[in-house]
């Protein structure tokens, strides 16, 4: 078994900085497209669509209400790295739209592409010691407590915030973006074990 505790400060810097980044690399892709996620990074993308406000800033005001449960169950270190990787991610999401551009992307294979991104992203998190907030800590906490798997938990609630985007996009894009959901969470159900891997 692996403890994230064996991990040095370059090793979860490295983690957190590429989780992060291929988080907001697979936003620039979602976005691009006109898709949704799941998540808190779902429901900021909503609010984004609904409001035209920049996926940055509402995604970081959504997750400030998750770090004081992420301090209570899971420990100071734990929401120090998550505030990190939030705000990194914050950060770069308004950053790299305008270094990527894509000339040509299938939508079907784009939500795939995003899918594997941010699972392998949700993955280094997790294995660093951090999420990327909201529902990802309530996730590990009750895979920590209950042994639930926390991507069986977070595609429970993408259901609920699935039905939420009819009202914000169309049906087709709601269907093609369920796709990327159910990759990102297959990747985290399949590959996060608790026996092998455990969130402090």
């Amino acid at each position: 078994m692996t403890d994230t505790d064996h991990h040095s400060l370059t090793e979860d810097a490295q983690g957190i900085v590429y989780g992060a980044t291929m988080a907001a690399f697979g936003i620039v892709i979602l976005t691009h497209l006109g898709l949704v996620t799941g998540q808190t990074a779902g429901l900021a993308v909503l609010v984004s669509y609904a409001t035209g406000w920049g996926f940055g800033p509402v995604f970081f005001a959504i997750n400030l209400p998750f770090y004081l449960l992420g301090y209570l169950r899971m420990g100071a270190a734990f929401t120090a790295k998550t505030f990190l990787a939030v705000g990194l991610l914050s950060g770069l999401s308004l950053w790299m739209p305008g270094q990527v551009s894509f000339a040509s992307l299938n939508p079907w294979l784009g939500a795939v592409l995003f899918g594997f991104l941010s699972g392998s992203a949700l993955l280094a998190l997790f294995r660093h010691g951090a999420s990327l907030g909201g529902i990802g800590i309530v996730a590990l906490l009750l895979q920590d407590r209950l042994g639930w798997r926390a991507g069986w938990v977070q595609l429970g609630f993408d259901a609920v915030l699935f039905a939420l985007a009819f009202l914000v996009v169309e049906a087709k894009a709601v269907l093609i973006s369920f796709l990327g959901a159910v990759v990102v969470n297959l990747v985290i159900a399949i590959n996060h074990r608790r026996d092998r891997y455990i969130a402090a």
